[in-house]
Protein backbone atom coordinates (compact mmCIF):
# COMPACT_ATOMS: atom_id res chain seq x y z
CA UNK A 1 0.00 0.00 0.00
CA UNK A 2 1.25 3.45 -0.85
CA UNK A 3 0.73 6.74 0.97
CA UNK A 4 -0.70 9.54 -1.13
CA UNK A 5 0.47 12.39 1.11
CA UNK A 6 -2.45 14.57 0.05
CA UNK A 7 -1.47 17.34 2.45
CA UNK A 8 2.00 17.77 0.98
CA UNK A 9 0.53 18.02 -2.53
CA UNK A 10 -1.87 20.73 -1.38
CA UNK A 11 1.01 22.58 0.28
CA UNK A 12 3.05 22.44 -2.96
CA UNK A 13 0.10 23.85 -4.92
CA UNK A 14 -0.43 26.62 -2.34
CA UNK A 15 3.24 27.60 -2.25
CA UNK A 16 3.49 27.55 -6.05
CA UNK A 17 0.76 30.21 -6.08
CA UNK A 18 2.59 32.06 -3.28
CA UNK A 19 -0.48 31.89 -1.09
CA UNK A 20 -0.82 31.75 2.68
CA UNK A 21 -3.07 29.36 4.55
CA UNK A 22 -5.36 32.35 5.15
CA UNK A 23 -5.51 33.07 1.40
CA UNK A 24 -6.62 29.51 0.68
CA UNK A 25 -9.10 29.60 3.57
CA UNK A 26 -10.61 32.86 2.29
CA UNK A 27 -11.00 31.48 -1.24
CA UNK A 28 -12.36 28.03 -0.32
CA UNK A 29 -14.46 28.89 2.73
CA UNK A 30 -12.57 26.45 4.96
CA UNK A 31 -10.81 27.52 8.15
CA UNK A 32 -7.06 28.09 8.23
CA UNK A 33 -6.90 25.47 10.99
CA UNK A 34 -8.52 22.86 8.75
CA UNK A 35 -6.25 23.69 5.79
CA UNK A 36 -3.24 23.43 8.11
CA UNK A 37 -4.41 20.08 9.54
CA UNK A 38 -4.90 18.74 6.02
CA UNK A 39 -1.50 19.99 4.83
CA UNK A 40 0.18 18.38 7.84
CA UNK A 41 -1.70 15.10 7.23
CA UNK A 42 -3.32 15.27 10.67
CA UNK A 43 -6.74 14.78 9.06
CA UNK A 44 -7.98 13.62 5.68
CA UNK A 45 -10.46 15.84 3.87
CA UNK A 46 -13.87 14.49 2.91
CA UNK A 47 -14.27 13.97 -0.83
CA UNK A 48 -16.41 17.13 -1.13
CA UNK A 49 -13.72 19.21 0.61
CA UNK A 50 -10.98 17.71 -1.55
CA UNK A 51 -13.08 18.43 -4.63
CA UNK A 52 -13.41 22.12 -3.66
CA UNK A 53 -9.67 22.38 -3.00
CA UNK A 54 -8.92 20.69 -6.35
CA UNK A 55 -11.30 23.06 -8.12
CA UNK A 56 -9.69 26.07 -6.45
CA UNK A 57 -6.20 24.99 -7.57
CA UNK A 58 -7.56 23.97 -11.00
CA UNK A 59 -6.45 20.35 -10.73
CA UNK A 60 -8.46 17.14 -10.80
CA UNK A 61 -9.06 15.18 -7.60
CA UNK A 62 -6.86 12.45 -9.06
CA UNK A 63 -3.87 14.80 -8.76
CA UNK A 64 -3.80 14.04 -5.03
CA UNK A 65 -3.67 10.27 -5.57
CA UNK A 66 -1.07 10.01 -8.33
CA UNK A 67 2.33 8.59 -7.55
CA UNK A 68 4.03 9.73 -10.72
CA UNK A 69 3.40 11.94 -13.70
CA UNK A 70 3.60 9.18 -16.31
CA UNK A 71 0.44 8.95 -18.41
CA UNK A 72 -1.14 5.55 -18.97
CA UNK A 73 -4.06 4.68 -21.21
CA UNK A 74 -5.48 2.11 -18.78
CA UNK A 75 -4.97 1.10 -15.21
CA UNK A 76 -5.35 -2.04 -13.17
CA UNK A 77 -5.34 -1.45 -9.44
CA UNK A 78 -4.89 -4.72 -7.56
CA UNK A 79 -6.67 -5.37 -4.29
CA UNK A 80 -3.41 -5.13 -2.32
CA UNK A 81 -2.66 -1.72 -3.89
CA UNK A 82 -5.67 0.07 -2.38
CA UNK A 83 -4.86 2.77 0.12
CA UNK A 84 -7.42 3.78 2.71
CA UNK A 85 -7.81 7.51 3.38
CA UNK A 86 -8.50 7.56 7.15
CA UNK A 87 -9.39 10.27 9.67
CA UNK A 88 -12.04 11.98 7.55
CA UNK A 89 -13.31 14.92 9.61
CA UNK A 90 -15.46 17.97 9.05
CA UNK A 91 -14.48 21.61 9.51
CA UNK A 92 -15.58 21.51 13.15
CA UNK A 93 -13.35 18.47 13.81
CA UNK A 94 -16.14 15.90 14.14
CA UNK A 95 -15.90 12.50 12.51
CA UNK A 96 -17.69 11.99 9.21
CA UNK A 97 -18.27 8.34 10.03
CA UNK A 98 -16.57 7.03 6.91
CA UNK A 99 -13.27 6.39 5.19
CA UNK A 100 -12.56 6.04 1.50
CA UNK A 101 -10.22 4.45 -1.01
CA UNK A 102 -9.30 5.91 -4.39
CA UNK A 103 -9.87 3.22 -7.02
CA UNK A 104 -7.81 4.89 -9.75
CA UNK A 105 -4.46 6.43 -8.91
CA UNK A 106 -2.26 6.17 -12.01
CA UNK A 107 -4.52 7.23 -14.88
CA UNK A 108 -4.09 10.95 -15.52
CA UNK A 109 -6.67 13.37 -16.92
CA UNK A 110 -9.65 11.27 -15.89
CA UNK A 111 -13.17 12.57 -16.41
CA UNK A 112 -14.36 10.64 -13.36
CA UNK A 113 -12.93 9.68 -9.98
CA UNK A 114 -14.04 6.31 -8.56
CA UNK A 115 -13.96 5.69 -4.81
CA UNK A 116 -14.98 2.94 -2.43
CA UNK A 117 -16.64 4.46 0.64
CA UNK A 118 -17.09 2.58 3.88
CA UNK A 119 -19.55 4.18 6.26
CA UNK A 120 -18.56 2.66 9.56
CA UNK A 121 -20.51 4.61 12.17
CA UNK A 122 -23.71 6.54 12.61
CA UNK A 123 -22.94 10.22 13.22
CA UNK A 124 -24.93 13.03 14.79
CA UNK A 125 -23.48 15.77 12.55
CA UNK A 126 -25.65 15.98 9.45
CA UNK A 127 -24.11 19.04 7.82
CA UNK A 128 -24.16 18.82 4.04
CA UNK A 129 -21.67 19.72 1.33
CA UNK A 130 -21.77 20.73 -2.28
CA UNK A 131 -19.17 21.01 -5.02
CA UNK A 132 -19.01 21.28 -8.77
CA UNK A 133 -19.74 18.23 -10.88
CA UNK A 134 -21.89 15.15 -10.65
CA UNK A 135 -21.91 12.02 -8.48
CA UNK A 136 -23.01 8.45 -8.83
CA UNK A 137 -23.51 6.29 -5.73
CA UNK A 138 -24.17 2.53 -5.72
CA UNK A 139 -24.90 0.82 -2.40
CA UNK A 140 -22.96 -2.44 -2.42
CA UNK A 141 -23.67 -3.48 1.18
CA UNK A 142 -25.96 -2.19 3.90
CA UNK A 143 -28.38 0.71 4.00
CA UNK A 144 -27.67 4.44 3.89
CA UNK A 145 -29.56 7.71 3.98
CA UNK A 146 -28.73 10.41 1.46
CA UNK A 147 -29.46 13.97 2.50
CA UNK A 148 -30.03 15.74 -0.82
CA UNK A 149 -31.06 19.38 -0.51
CA UNK A 150 -34.22 19.15 1.61
CA UNK A 151 -34.89 15.46 0.95
CA UNK A 152 -33.91 12.35 2.89
CA UNK A 153 -33.58 9.34 0.58
CA UNK A 154 -33.03 5.84 1.99
CA UNK A 155 -30.83 3.71 -0.25
CA UNK A 156 -30.66 -0.03 0.31
CA UNK A 157 -28.21 -2.62 -1.00
CA UNK A 158 -28.36 -2.60 -4.81
CA UNK A 159 -29.87 0.90 -5.03
CA UNK A 160 -28.08 3.68 -6.85
CA UNK A 161 -28.48 7.40 -7.46
CA UNK A 162 -26.97 9.89 -9.90
CA UNK A 163 -27.16 13.59 -8.97
CA UNK A 164 -25.81 17.07 -9.58
CA UNK A 165 -23.25 17.55 -6.79
CA UNK A 166 -23.94 21.29 -6.58
CA UNK A 167 -26.97 20.13 -4.56
CA UNK A 168 -26.25 20.03 -0.83
CA UNK A 169 -25.64 16.40 0.02
CA UNK A 170 -24.34 13.98 2.63
CA UNK A 171 -24.45 10.18 2.82
CA UNK A 172 -25.04 8.69 6.26
CA UNK A 173 -25.12 5.16 7.62
CA UNK A 174 -28.50 4.11 8.96
CA UNK A 175 -26.64 1.74 11.29
CA UNK A 176 -23.98 -0.86 10.65
CA UNK A 177 -21.29 -0.91 8.00
CA UNK A 178 -22.19 0.35 4.53
CA UNK A 179 -20.04 -0.15 1.38
CA UNK A 180 -20.62 2.32 -1.45
CA UNK A 181 -19.14 2.68 -4.92
CA UNK A 182 -18.92 6.43 -5.53
CA UNK A 183 -17.97 8.05 -8.82
CA UNK A 184 -17.34 11.80 -8.79
CA UNK A 185 -17.20 13.77 -12.04
CA UNK A 186 -15.95 17.31 -12.20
Amino acid sequence: MSEYNIGAKIKVLRRAKKMTLQDVANETGFSTALISQIENNNVSPPIATLSKIAHFFDVKIGHFFTENEEECRFEVLRNNEHTVIPKVVSQDGTSHGYFYEALSVRKQNKRMEPFLLTLNEKVANTSTYSHNGEEFLYIMKGSAELLLDDQRIVLDEGDCIYFDSTLNHRLLSTGGEVKVMAVVMR
